[in-house]
C-alpha cells in the first residue's frame, strides 16, 4: 500500500470518526437530564400579595391552537398573556431539561397541543429542532431536525456569534394550528406542516405537506454548499394564518407573501428598502406588519395578493442600538382590545411606546420610556386590556458576546391607554433587570413574569450570574416572587421566550435547554 493510500485511509477514518462524534454530540437524548449548575437557593415570595385576575381578552384566531397556545407570543394578537395561573402559591419545584447531547442547543419557543403536550423549538449550530415533550417527565417523545441555517454556518466559519444571534429566520416564529399541526418555514425556504403521531406507544413527527418558496425568495446565501455568493440572500422569518386560513409569510428583506394551503397559490409584495424581523399580528380585518420603518395593515384581494390598507411611519432613530437586531422596532406588534395596536420605536435617546388606531393607523400616543441613552428593546410587550408592559434590553448583546454585565440598564414599565382613547399614561416603573427574555403574564393571577440575574462570584472568584424567574404585580409593579433557576451561561435565557401551559406549568428557554416550574406532584 502506498503512502498516498495510507494517507487517504487515515483521512477517511478521521472523517468517519469526526462524523460519528458530531452525530453523537448532536443527538437528542430521550430521557430528561438536568442542566448542570441548578440553583440551590429557595423561592422568595411576598406573602402580602394576593393573586387576582386581570380583565382583558385574547385575540382569537380560528386557525391557531386554542387560547394562547399557538405562537411564541401566545395568541393571534401576540398578547404574551396566558389565561392559566402562573407559579406563586403552594409548593413549587424547579426542573430542567438539557437539550441535545454535547453541542449547545437552546430551547426558545413553546406551543401546546390539545392534549397538553408542549412542542418546543430548540436551536443549535446544526439547525433548529422541534421536540415533543412529556410534561410529567420532561422526556423527549419525538423530535424533528430542520436543516442548518446559513447564519449558523457563517457564524461558525467566521467565528462571529452575532451573525447567528441577529437572525430570526428558520423556524422560531412557528405556529401550532387548530388541528395540532406545526407550521413553519425552514432555512431552505420551504414551508412545512408537521404532525406528531403515536403508534404502538411510540411518537414520531411526519411532514404532512410542504411548499417551496425558493422561486419567490432570493436565496444566494453563504452556506456549507455555497461558499461564493454574488446576489441577494433573503430569509423567511415568520409564517402565520389569517382568519380565513391563508398563510402569510415575511422575509428579513421586506417581502410579504401569502400562501393558500389548499391550492398552493403564492403571492408576494415587496416593501421597498425596508426590513421585517419580527412576527405578524392578525385580527379578522387585517394582517399587521411592522418593518424597520413603519407599521402596516394589509389584507388580501380575491387572488390572495397582499393589499396595503394603511402605513404609519415611526421614529427609527439614527442607528442600531445594543439590545436590538436592526435599526428599527424590536417588537412584534401587539393588538389591544378591539381597537388599538402597539409597538416600540427606536428613537434616539429614549424609545417610545406607540399606540395606533387599527382602523386607520392614526396615532393615539407616543410615550418615552427608560433612561436617556440607555433605552432599547428587542422583545415584544405584554398587551392586556388597555395595559402595556415593556422591558428594557439596552446594553445586552447575547449570552455568547456579553462582557460587561454592568452595562445592562434594566427597567420595566407599564403604560395604559385611556379608556376614551384620548392618550396614554405611565402607571408604574420597576428597576428589574431583564436583559433579553420574551416575558409572559398570567391573566388569572395578575403576575407578569420576567427573567433576571444577580452578579456573583463563582468558586474561582470570577464574576458570573445567578438567574431567576421574577414575577411583578401587574397592578403595582412590585416584585412578588423570585424563583432561582441556576448559575452561569447554561441558565442565561439569551433572547428565548417563557410560557405558561394550560395546566399552569411554567417553561423558560435557555442556552442549556429549558426549565420547568410547577406545583409539586404527590
Amino acid at each position: 500500500m502506498g503512502k498516498r493510500s495510507i494517507g487517504l485511509g487515515i483521512t477517511a477514518a478521521l472523517l468517519i470518526a469526526g462524523a460519528a462524534l458530531w452525530t453523537n454530540a448532536n443527538r437528542e437524548i430521550g430521557t430528561a437530564r438536568p442542566i448542570v449548575g441548578a440553583a440551590s437557593g429557595g423561592i422568595v415570595r411576598d406573602d402580602t400579595f394576593v393573586p387576582a385576575p386581570v380583565e382583558g381578552q385574547l385575540n382569537t384566531n380560528p386557525f391557531l391552537a386554542a387560547d394562547a397556545n399557538g405562537t411564541m407570543h401566545g395568541d393571534g394578537g401576540q398578547s404574551d398573556t396566558h389565561l392559566a395561573a402562573g407559579p406563586f402559591a403552594g409548593a413549587l419545584e424547579v426542573r430542567s431539561r438539557r437539550s441535545g447531547n454535547g453541542l449547545p442547543r437552546q430551547c426558545s419557543t413553546f406551543v401546546y397541543r390539545s392534549d397538553g403536550k408542549p412542542v418546543v423549538m430548540c436551536g443549535g449550530l446544526s439547525g433548529f429542532r422541534m421536540v415533543l415533550l412529556d410534561p410529567d417527565t420532561l422526556d423527549a417523545l419525538a423530535h424533528f431536525d430542520l436543516p442548518i441555517r446559513p447564519s449558523s454556518f457563517e457564524a461558525f466559519v467566521k467565528r462571529d456569534m452575532s451573525i447567528m444571534m441577529n437572525d430570526s429566520s428558520g423556524g422560531a416564529y412557528m405556529f401550532l394550528d387548530n388541528r395540532d399541526r406545526l407550521v413553519f418555514a425552514n432555512s431552505q425556504w420551504v414551508v412545512q406542516r408537521l404532525v406528531a403521531e403515536e403508534r404502538d406507544g411510540k411518537w414520531s413527527f411526519r411532514v404532512e405537506r410542504e411548499w417551496d418558496l425558493k422561486p419567490y425568495v432570493p436565496n444566494d446565501c453563504f452556506n456549507w454548499n455555497n461558499w461564493s455568493t454574488d446576489s441577494e440572500c433573503d430569509k423567511i422569518t415568520t409564517v402565520m394564518p389569517d382568519h380565513q386560513g391563508r398563510y402569510w409569510w415575511t422575509t428579513r428583506n421586506g417581502r410579504l407573501g401569502t400562501l393558500d394551503p389548499e391550492s398552493g397559490a403564492i403571492k408576494v409584495h415587496k416593501l421597498a428598502g425596508e426590513e421585517i424581523q419580527n412576527a405578524l399580528a392578525m385580527d379578522a380585518r387585517a394582517v399587521y406588519v411592522l418593518s424597520d420603518h413603519a407599521q402596516y395593515a394589509f389584507t388580501a384581494d380575491g387572488s390572495g395578493k397582499p393589499v396595503q390598507l394603511w402605513r404609519t411611519p415611526y421614529d427609527r432613530g439614527t442607528k442600531r442600538k445594543i439590545g436590538s437586531i436592526n435599526q428599527g422596532s424590536g417588537t412584534t406588534p401587539t393588538l389591544l382590545g378591539d381597537q388599538w395596536i402597539t409597538f416600540a420605536d427606536n428613537a434616539d435617546g429614549r424609545i417610545n411606546i406607540v399606540v395606533l388606531r387599527r382602523k386607520d393607523g392614526s396615532r393615539i400616543c407616543s410615550v418615552p420610556v427608560f433612561p436617556e441613552g440607555a433605552s432599547a428593546t428587542d422583545n415584544s410587550m405584554i398587551g392586556w386590556g388597555r395595559s402595556i408592559i415593556l422591558e428594557n434590553n439596552a446594553g445586552f448583546k447575547s449570552a455568547h458576546e456579553q462582557k460587561d454585565w454592568n452595562a445592562i440598564a434594566g427597567g420595566v414599565v407599564r403604560v395604559d391607554v385611556r379608556a376614551d382613547g384620548s392618550g396614554c399614561d405611565p402607571v408604574w416603573t420597576s428597576p428589574l433587570k431583564s436583559p433579553s427574555v420574551v416575558p409572559k403574564m398570567s391573566a388569572a393571577s395578575g403576575i407578569a413574569y420576567f427573567y433576571s440575574f444577580d452578579l456573583v462570584n463563582d468558586a474561582d472568584g470570577k464574576q458570573t450570574q445567578d438567574w431567576s424567574i421574577v414575577g411583578l404585580d401587574f397592578r403595582t409593579g412590585r416584585q412578588v416572587i423570585k424563583i432561582p433557576t441556576g448559575r452561569g451561561r447554561p441558565f442565561d435565557n439569551n433572547w428565548a421566550s417563557m410560557s405558561i401551559a394550560p395546566n399552569g406549568d411554567f417553561y423558560a428557554g435557555m442556552t442549556g435547554g429549558l426549565v420547568q416550574v410547577r406545583r409539586k406532584r404527590p
